[in-house]
């Protein structure tokens, strides 16, 4: 049928075609890219710059929190016969949702939920493993308790919008995710190297700010080049946070975060981070920034945090 999902199966010479293009439909829809290593998902085809065209597929690098919903009512049903048949006495909703879901035997119904992750109260992606194996990682995000400083970071390439019949009405593009990491914000901030000039409860301040002023930052859904620089910082460069905390000490406010391209850009995409600190009685404002290079799915440091100077 025209403009039915196509994938590639020349695989001569050893080699395989990863991203097979499928024509776009008679009524006008988009070109598609087919990934050959999920199984043929559909995914958008990718532009240069991130979105949606041809060029690399669109990355996503985003912090929110993994929920399991159930797409149909008979998938509700079936979850329901599996709890009474488990040891759940004395247990609440949430940590037996965790005790039946852990359990080997159940696995066919953590493959039946929906797995969406929701950035600050909205539902923004539903979550595919791009490898079976990594259900594992959805099931491990449902904690016994849930608590409101829990946060999951999903790295993965962003799909098309699921049909409403697929999760039970929603309608949020798919992340097909490469890997998730499950944390705790007070363990997160626990963990990072602290000034020995600040008091921890000084530290572990100023840096719970700056880690929710990211969140924070408008339409931050991780699929953009400037988001996944600022939400890979804020969980794999402690740096930032002992420069916010010294700042915090100077009587200095966080009065910006801003995302620039970099003039070192060539055949590589990389952005300029930028905190603006202005002092709470001179106004007199100090900027720092770091380079990070987002090309790929994963960004990855290129320059230190440092003085910043306005060209």
């Amino acid at each position: 049928m025209e403009g039915e999902l196509q994938t590639s199966t020349d695989n001569r010479a050893g080699e395989r075609n990863r991203w097979a293009i499928a024509p776009a439909n008679s009524n006008g829809g988009e070109t598609s890219v087919v990934d050959t290593d999920n199984g043929g998902s559909l995914m958008p085809s990718p532009r240069a710059d991130g979105e949606a065209g041809m060029g690399t597929p669109p990355y996503v690098y985003a912090i929110g929190q993994i929920e399991p919903r159930f797409p149909t009512l008979s998938a509700e049903k079936e979850f329901a016969q599996a709890t009474g048949r488990a040891e759940t006495a004395g247990l609440s909703d949430r940590r037996a949702l965790h005790v039946v879901l852990s359990q080997r035997e159940n696995r066919y119904l953590a493959r039946q939920l929906c797995w969406v992750l929701t950035i600050e109260s909205l539902d923004t992606y539903i979550l595919h493993p791009r490898d079976p194996a990594d259900l594992d990682l959805l099931v491990a995000a449902v904690r016994p308790m849930a608590r409101p400083t829990d946060a999951d970071v999903v790295i993965g390439v962003r799909g098309h919008i699921v049909p409403p019949d697929q999760c039970n009405g929603l309608m949020v593009p798919i992340v097909a995710f490469d890997q998730i990491y499950s944390f705790d914000v007070d363990a997160l901030i626990k963990s990072i190297p602290r000034p020995k000039e600040i008091s921890a409860k000084d530290f572990a301040a100023g840096a719970e700010e700056l880690f929710y002023r990211i969140m924070q930052i408008a339409d931050n859904a991780g699929a953009t080049d400037e988001h996944r620089a600022v939400n890979y910082l804020a969980v794999r460069y402690p740096a930032i946070y002992a420069t916010a905390a010294e700042a915090f000490g100077r009587n200095c406010s966080l009065t910006a975060v801003e995302v620039r391209p970099s003039p070192l850009s060539g055949t590589r995409r990389i952005v300029e981070v930028i905190f603006s600190f202005t002092n709470r009685q001179t106004d007199v404002t100090e900027k720092f920034f770091t380079r990070v290079d987002v090309t790929e799915e994963y960004p990855f440091l290129v320059t230190k945090i440092s003085p910043y100077y306005d060209r």
